[in-house]
């Protein structure tokens, strides 16, 4: 069957990299891609922004494409899937109705506290009440606090305020300098929980659910968990921190519920359920939910899944998901991303990489590819997050002693990476 996976970053390239092992797979195609996609998929360039979507369905015809896999948010909070159902057109992602689980946290965390499901406490303030905005954080007392925009920004919609200066800058930046257009029209201003984080991906067929392996990621910039938020800097898989008491304390008392009461509210979720796990002195809260594959969180989730991924994705889109768990290797896997010289603030683009031929047939070290594109026979760099790096081994330390071996072989002008990832995960071994 011929496939189209829609999205140009290190997860569509996994996804992509993924489905073309099965043996169900005679074409893969994608929109728009990248230079690493382009090695094993034909790759097409439209951006899926809502007024491709009639061309992105002309494509899935002309092609015979059985099934369309979207990566990025955006295209499903602007309703891609319920395009493609008025057309006829089998598609793996939630429609956008489920979409706003992700587009909106205002929506996500009024719905995790109208159903019990725990989650950091919080207040909801809308432009408008910019003064009272500022009225409340002149009169907190505990700092640290979590000021969220509601809508999307590229991950970066989430700032820490260490203390109330912090807190008023975010605030303006959301409300008078418009930093996040109309996603910071509406913020959250939440209690800080310390902790630590993980993520828990599950398969949804818009009855049952299916939880996949956890994973780690690091969204700072810098080591220790220094500097802006990003994308996500790196990642690792499985979380040796999390014993079997807490992922069965997530799932009963968040994931399962949380699905039980999206049905209740007729809300029919299909495709993957990304919930942004925090647990707090062995308490675990709901801090987010995303409506898609993470990234980084997919380049070391996908790799260690023993099953087929493909006849998954087809359960899911038709709504048959008939299992209640999928097979994971017990090999450790870690992912360290490559970005460019001034990123998450701008970002270098035309930078030649060297290199990255050196792993073209390594079985130790995967590369895919983000912000990359072919320009008079090179690979140049792209955008902020350039490629991720991923190495899979018996053990930690020896992942990370793999992938940062090959980490000071790749080059580019002003890379920039994380030398701290899946470390704590090492030590814990």
């Amino acid at each position: 069957m011929n496939i189209l996976v829609i999205g140009s970053g290190g997860r569509e390239h996994c996804l992509v990299w993924k489905i073309s092992k099965s043996p169900l797979v005679d074409k893969i195609y994608a929109a728009p891609g990248n230079a690493g996609i382009a090695g094993i998929a034909e790759c097409i360039k439209i951006d899926a922004s809502k007024e491709n979507f009639q061309e992105i369905a002309e494509l899935v015809r002309d092609k015979q494409v059985e099934l369309t896999v979207v990566g990025p948010e955006a295209p499903l909070v602007d309703g891609i899937v319920d395009y493609f159902n008025k057309e006829g057109l089998k598609i793996f992602g939630p429609d956008r109705k489920a979409a706003t689980i992700e587009g909106s946290k205002v929506f996500t965390k009024e719905f995790l506290q109208r159903n019990n499901i725990p989650t950091p406490g919080g207040v909801v303030l809308e432009k408008k009440d910019y003064k009272k905005a500022r009225d409340y954080i002149e009169e907190r007392k505990k700092f640290p606090v979590v000021i969220k925009a509601d809508g999307l920004a590229a991950g970066k919609g989430v700032v820490i305020a260490r203390d109330k200066s912090q807190a008023m800058e975010a605030v303006e930046d959301c409300f008078i300098k418009s930093k996040f257009g109309v996603s910071g029209d509406r913020i959250i201003i939440e209690d800080f929980l310390d902790g630590y984080e993980l993520s828990v991906l599950s398969l949804c067929d818009g009855k049952n659910i299916v939880p996949m392996t956890p994973a780690q990621d690091y969204k700072r910039i810098f080591d220790n968990d220094r500097g802006e938020n990003t994308g996500g800097m790196g990642s690792y898989s499985p979380v040796p921190m999390v014993d079997d008491k807490t992922y069965g304390r997530i799932l009963d008392e968040i994931i399962f519920p949380a699905y039980s009461a999206m049905l209740e509210e007729d809300i029919k979720y299909k495709g993957v359920l990304y919930a942004g796990i925090m647990v707090s002195s062995g308490e675990p809260y709901l801090l987010e939910y995303n409506c898609r594959f993470g990234d980084p969180e997919t380049q070391v989730i996908l790799p260690r899944l023993k099953d087929d991924l493909l006849p998954l994705l087809l359960e899911c889109a038709e709504g048959n998901l008939n299992r209640e768990e999928v097979r994971w290797d017990s090999n450790r896997c870690v992912c360290v991303v490559a970005a460019s010289e001034g990123y998450p603030r701008s970002s270098s683009k035309g930078d030649v990489i060297k290199g990255l031929e050196s792993y073209n047939d390594s079985q130790d070290i995967i590369i895919f590819h983000a912000g990359t594109k072919v320009e008079s026979g090179n690979i140049v760099t792209n955008g902020g997050r350039v490629f991720s790096v991923v190495s899979r081994a018996t053990s930690f330390k020896e992942a990370r002693e793999k992938i940062y071996s090959a980490m000071g072989k790749i080059k580019f002008i002003g890379i920039q990476y994380r030398k701290d990832i899946a470390l704590k995960a090492e030590r814990s071994e």
